[in-house]
C-alpha cells in the first residue's frame, strides 16, 4: 500500500514502476497475507477489499494519495491500465498535458476504474530569495554568504560523524533548523548575517579604515519572491509523452480500452450497465474528444501490452506445436488423414475450456466489496491449451492404433472400431483421471490456477468426444459409409 501527498516533481506511476519510494512525503505499507489456508479470500479479492475499506480516505484527506498495489507475478509495469498521450512535432506540451486530463475524466467515469493519475506535475510554489545588491554591498554580505546561510538553515550541511556501537556505518552529524524555525518566511527573514571584514571601509580621524562587522538580518538584504516550480517533461523514444494510469478492480483492461476507445468522438452517449457491453458492442460511459493534434496510444507500459505479448506468443507457441506434432504423427502414421484424424481431438479441447471458464464465472462469490471477481482466462491457462495438445493427442493416436492392429487381423473397420473403444475406454479414462487428481491441488494457486483449470474441463470434455468423434471419423474416412458399416454389423 503506498500512501503520499502529490508534490510536483513525484509521479505516482513511475513510482511504482520503479518501487522507490523515497521522500519525505511518501509512506510505504507492505502487508504480508497469512497462509492461503488461514483466509477465506486469495490475495487479488483482499486487495478488492482494502481498496473500498480506505475509500473514505480519499474524502477524508484531499490532499493525500492512497494507492493499494499489488506485486505483480510477472515483470513489473507502471500499472495495469497505462495511456500515452503524444503530440504532433509542434504540439505545445501543455496541450498533451491538457489532453491528458481530459483522459483521467474519462477514466474516473468509467466502472471499477481506480487509482486514476497522470504524469501531470501538481502545483506547487516555490520561494526564491531576491538578494538587494546595493544593501549587501552596503553591509559587507556577498551574495555567496546569503546563499550558504539559506542552504545550511533549510538544507542542512554534515558537519561531523558520530561512531555508534551497533551502527556498522559512522552516523553523519547534521546541521540544520528545526522545522518550525523554518517552515515561515517571517522566520527565515530574522536570520543574522555578518559581514565581512574589510569587505566595507570608513572615513575616520586617523583615515580611511574598515568598518565594523556589523550583524544584519536576512529581510533587510532582500526579500523572497514566490514562483511555481517547473513540472517535469517524460519522454520515450525521444517523443514528448503524458501518461495517464490507472487500476482495475475486477474488470480486464481489453473490456475497458475498448468502452474508452468507443465513446471517443461520440456524439451523445447513454449511461449503460457495463455487464451489458461486449466487444461487439462497447461502450456507453461517458463521451469525450481530444484535440486533433494529440493522439492516445495504450501499447505502452502497462498491462494490456504485457497481455498482448505473452498471447501472442503462446499462440506462436501453440501453432508451432501443432506443426510439430503433425510432423511427427506424419513419419509414424505414414499418413496425412491418420495425422489429421488422430490430431481433430485438439480442437475439441476448446469445447471444454471456453465453458469451463464461463461455468466458474456462474458459482461462487464472485463478487467481493462490491467489486467483480471473475476467473480469467489466462496466461497460464494459455499454457495448460498447449499442454493439452499433447495430453489427448496420445489418446486418439493409441485408439487409432489399436483400430490399425484389428483391421491387420482380418478384422472388418467397424469391428475394429468398436472393439477399440470398448478395450480402450478404461485405460483413456484411467489417464484423464489422474491427470484431473493431480491439477486439483494447482487450482488453489492464485497464478497458475488457471493452468489447472484449462487442462480439467479441457480433458474431460476432449476425452469424451475423442472416444466417440476418432471413431466416427475413422469409420467414414476407411470404411463404407456409415450407414452401410451399420446395415454390415446388423446383417452380421
Amino acid at each position: 500500500m503506498f500512501v503520499g501527498t502529490p508534490s510536483p516533481h513525484d509521479f505516482n506511476g513511475l513510482v511504482r514502476k520503479h518501487y522507490l519510494r523515497q521522500g519525505p512525503h511518501l509512506a510505504d505499507v507492505r502487508l504480508t497475507l497469512l497462509d492461503k489456508g488461514e483466509r477465506v479470500h486469495q490475495s487479488h479479492s483482499v486487495v478488492l477489499r482494502l481498496r473500498d475499506a480506505l475509500a473514505s480516505l480519499d474524502d477524508r484527506y484531499p490532499e493525500s494519495v492512497v494507492s493499494v498495489v499489488e506485486v505483480p507475478p510477472g515483470p513489473p509495469v507502471m500499472a495495469t491500465l497505462v495511456a500515452e498521450v503524444y503530440g504532433r512535432t509542434l504540439t505545445p506540451y501543455s496541450d498533451q498535458q491538457r489532453a491528458a486530463e481530459l483522459l483521467a475524466e474519462r477514466f474516473r467515469a468509467e466502472p471499477f476504474v481506480t487509482q486514476v493519475d497522470t504524469s501531470v506535475g501538481a502545483y506547487a510554489p516555490r520561494l526564491r530569495f531576491v538578494t538587494d545588491k546595493a544593501k549587501a554591498a552596503m553591509s559587507g554580505i556577498p551574495t555567496s554568504d546569503i546563499n550558504s546561510t539559506l542552504s545550511l538553515a533549510h538544507a542542512g550541511q554534515v558537519v561531523g560523524f558520530m561512531a555508534a556501537e551497533r551502527e556498522a556505518q559512522p552516523l553523519p552529524l547534521l546541521l540544520r533548523l528545526p522545522v518550525s524555525a523554518r517552515s515561515r518566511v517571517e522566520d527565515l527573514s530574522t536570520l543574522l548575517l555578518k559581514g565581512r571584514l574589510g569587505a566595507v571601509s570608513e572615513q575616520r580621524s586617523a583615515g580611511l579604515q574598515a568598518a565594523p562587522q556589523n550583524l544584519v538580518a536576512l529581510g533587510e538584504l532582500g526579500q523572497f519572491e514566490s514562483m511555481p516550480v517547473e513540472t517535469p517533461i517524460y519522454h520515450k523514444d525521444l517523443r514528448p509523452v503524458v501518461y495517464v494510469t490507472a487500476e482495475i478492480s475486477g474488470r480486464t483492461p481489453a473490456e475497458v480500452i475498448a468502452d474508452i476507445t468507443a465513446d471517443k468522438t461520440a456524439s451523445e452517449v447513454l449511461a449503460s450497465d457495463w455487464r451489458a457491453r461486449t466487444f461487439l458492442s462497447p461502450g456507453g460511459t461517458k463521451a469525450w474528444t481530444l484535440p486533433d493534434n494529440v493522439e492516445v496510444r495504450w501499447t505502452g507500459e502497462g498491462e494490456w501490452k504485457i497481455t498482448v505479448d505473452v498471447f501472442r506468443d503462446m499462440g506462436l507457441a501453440f501453432a508451432f506445436a501443432l506443426v510439430a506434432i503433425y510432423f511427427v504423427l506424419r513419419l509414424q502414421t505414414g499418413s496425412v488423414a491418420l495425422t489429421l484424424l488422430i490430431m481433430s481431438a485438439i480442437p475439441l479441447t476448446m469445447i471444454g475450456i471456453m465453458p469451463g471458464f464461463w461455468l466458474l464465472n456462474q458459482l461462487g462469490e464472485r463478487w467481493v466489496a462490491g467489486a467483480p471477481d471473475p476467473v480469467l482466462f489466462t496466461a497460464t491457462a494459455m499454457i495448460g491449451m498447449i499442454a493439452l495438445a499433447g495430453i489427448v493427442v496420445r489418446n486418439s493416436l493409441i485408439l487409432v492404433d489399436f483400430i490399425n492392429q484389428a483391421r491387420a487381423q482380418g478384422a472388418s473397420v467397424l469391428d475394429a472400431v468398436l472393439s477399440a473403444g470398448g478395450v480402450r475406454m478404461r485405460p483413456v479414462l484411467l489417464t484423464a483421471g489422474t491427470t484431473l487428481l493431480g491439477n486439483l491441488v494447482i487450482t488453489l494457486d492464485p497464478v497458475f490456477s488457471g493452468l489447472a483449470i484449462a487442462i480439467i474441463f479441457g480433458i474431460v470434455a476432449s476425452t469424451v468426444l475423442t472416444l466417440v468423434v476418432v471413431p466416427v471419423v475413422y469409420c467414414m474416412l476407411y470404411g463404407p459409409k456409415l450407414e452401410h458399416c451399420v446395415e454390415e454389423k446388423s446383417h452380421e
